[in-house]
């Protein structure tokens, strides 16, 4: 009945939502070229969520001017303009996102890209933290207009434990973890951090912290100890922050047009001419002469891993199912035309089996063809799972990935139950009939029979992982037990083959594909992007409705309650409030 109602309500929201999109007007892209001409800026707004591909039955990015940026677009849009001589340079507009790490390193490399072919870069931003100024540095310039607020502060990992809810709940966890290392186990179990997560924690901050420095320092010239210092201050105003050498001016957005307008020529009506992100997309890579006589299949493979069907649930975000990424792999490893594939990467794990199932087409496509894995901002547990049987793997330096270790259990709810009333018996027959049972604890005997089954399952996939990076099973395990790493830690562990990006897995690819480093190739990208039509009329290929139902609800809960939330903590609330009526 529950499934029931929520297939309903998600039919008839989709339903409602295209009743909109007709009923308004709504402009559509058609796929057609945009107009872009020369001495055109290229504009990219970086602002609320940053998937690494389109989301599975993604209609916001099918609408012109509507969501849909994602980092695959970005770094798309970037290497075309770096080659397009009608883009005069870039405006990268830098708001509060939700880019990872790795996310902003690749964005970083790809505007020095730009940059180094003469075109220049300019960053604007009306909320400019730490992890905006690592991107806005590699920028030729950043500028902030004179109202704004800057916060530069050290670096946070938060956890959140609901020990004690489960406990007035009276739910009682039944959870074995492998091993110390394997934190996310402590949610439940625990009230704060071990001393071993802390010290995972520690270990990842501190390669943070010197990836920063460095880029600081190259960059802009701060160095660790000014950084630290402003670290110290924390806050500042826009001005203060140009005192220090964060910023190269206080402009307004239409003030930074106008002063490259002036630069570099207006257009008829006076005014910087500027294409945005979204009307950029559009643009034919093979125009550009991006496109070669060999393909590169990158195949994007994002979010939980669980269950068969990649979907994205309300409240739960972006889900990666077995069916849906083994036969995007498959259709690529079956496809003459494509020489070699990039698995692109970004998950923090999941299910076991649906990780393993996946793992296993990445093995048979390795077989057939060259097969990269690029890690993005993390790849652990179920992620560094289906990963590591690829040919050869990439990581970020600053991606997260390792957690090699595992979570198995069952929570006691009967407490609970009779709490609200509800009571349980049960007829058994048969050895064991109750162990999986929601209404009891394992007895002893059960529980010694679970965890040697556990350790059994981990020590074999540990001793696969052991085989395929060249190691013995002594020298795997003290990197498993639930211990993750950054990029470069995991390129000095033997985790991974390199650190890089895209751009470094496909030059891999080439390399092992025979390729010539200087031919251009296709990249081809699965899932293939589908026409909002077929989504939204449920013609498109594994997307429903509901499915379409579903993003646009978590997107309004991410995006939209995320806003509020943030204004909210910013002072509006109080400043509404005490406001002269």
């Amino acid at each position: 009945m529950k499934t029931l109602l929520w297939s309903f309500l998600g039919t008839l929201l989709a339903i409602l939502f295209l009743v909109l999109i007709v009923g308004g007007g709504l402009a559509i892209k058609t796929g057609g070229s945009p107009e872009v001409d020369k001495g055109d800026w290229l504009v990219i707004d970086l602002y609320g969520d940053l998937p690494e591909y389109a989301p599975p039955a993604d209609p916001m990015s099918k609408i012109m001017g509507k969501g849909g940026q994602t980092l695959t677009g970005i770094l798309d849009n970037l290497e075309k303009a770096r080659h397009d001589e009608r883009i005069a340079g870039v405006l990268f507009k830098i708001g509060p996102n939700g880019a990872g790490w790795a996310s902003v390193e690749e964005i970083r490399g790809a505007l020095f890209d730009l940059r180094a072919t003469g075109k220049p870069a300019y960053a604007w931003s009306d909320n400019l933290g730490l992890k905006g100024l690592f991107l806005a540095g590699a920028c030729d310039s950043v500028f902030m207009p004179p109202a704004a607020d800057m916060s530069i502060t050290g670096i946070q990992i938060n956890s959140t434990h609901v020990r004690r809810t489960l406990e007035k709940l009276g739910i009682e966890p039944n959870i074995h973890k492998i091993k110390d290392y394997k934190s996310a186990a402590e949610v439940v179990t625990r009230e704060d951090l071990s001393e071993a997560a802390r010290e995972n924690d520690l270990w990842i901050m501190e390669e943070f912290r010197r990836l920063l420095r460095e880029a600081m320092e190259r960059d802009r010239g701060i160095t660790a100890e000014t950084l630290n210092d402003i670290m110290e201050r924390a806050v500042f105003l826009s001005e203060d922050a140009a005192e220090a050498g964060l910023l190269d001016g206080l402009l307004y957005f239409d003030e930074l047009e106008n002063l490259l307008a002036e630069r570099h020529g207006e257009d008829d009506d006076g005014h910087l001419p500027t294409v945005s992100s979204g009307e950029y997309a559009g643009v034919e890579r093979k125009k550009l002469d991006l496109e070669g006589d060999e393909t590169i299949a990158v195949v994007h493979a994002q979010g939980s891993i669980g269950g068969r069907k990649s979907r994205v649930d309300p409240l739960l975000g972006v889900l990666m199912g077995h069916e849906s990424v083994v036969a995007q792999l498959r259709k690529a490893r079956e496809d003459e035309d494509v020489a070699a594939i990039v698995f692109r990467v970004d998950s923090g794990g999941g299910d076991a089996l649906t990780s393993d199932l996946i793992a296993h087409e990445v093995a048979n496509c390795a077989a057939a063809k060259p097969t990269i894995c690029s890690m993005v901002d993390v790849a652990a547990s179920g992620g560094y799972h289906i990963a590591y049987v690829a040919s050869k793997v990439v990581a970020d330096a600053f991606t997260v990935t390792g957690s090699i270790g595992s979570i198995s259990g069952k929570f006691n709810i009967r407490a609970f139950h009779e709490k609200l009333g509800i009571t349980h018996d049960s007829i058994e027959m048969g050895p064991n009939a109750n162990f999986w049972s929601g209404y009891e604890n394992f007895s002893p005997e059960q529980w010694e029979k679970f965890t040697a089954n556990h350790w059994r399952g981990f020590n074999h996939w540990l001793a696969d992982v052991a085989e395929k990076r060249g190691m013995s099973f002594e020298e795997a395990e003290k990197l498993a037990h639930g211990r993750v790493w950054t990029g470069t830690q995991a390129k000095e562990n033997g985790l991974i083959d390199e650190v890089g990006g895209l751009d470094t897995a496909i030059a891999m690819a080439k390399e092992m594909a025979e390729i010539s480093e200087d031919e251009t190739v296709t990249v081809k990208h699965y899932p293939e992007e589908q026409g909002l039509m077929a989504m939204l009329t449920g013609g498109g290929d594994d997307v429903s409705l509901s499915d379409v139902a579903n993003l646009i609800v978590y997107r309004w809960l991410r995006e939209d309650l995320a806003e509020t939330l943030r204004l909210v903590q910013g002072g509006i609330l109080e400043q509404r409030v005490t406001a002269p009526q």
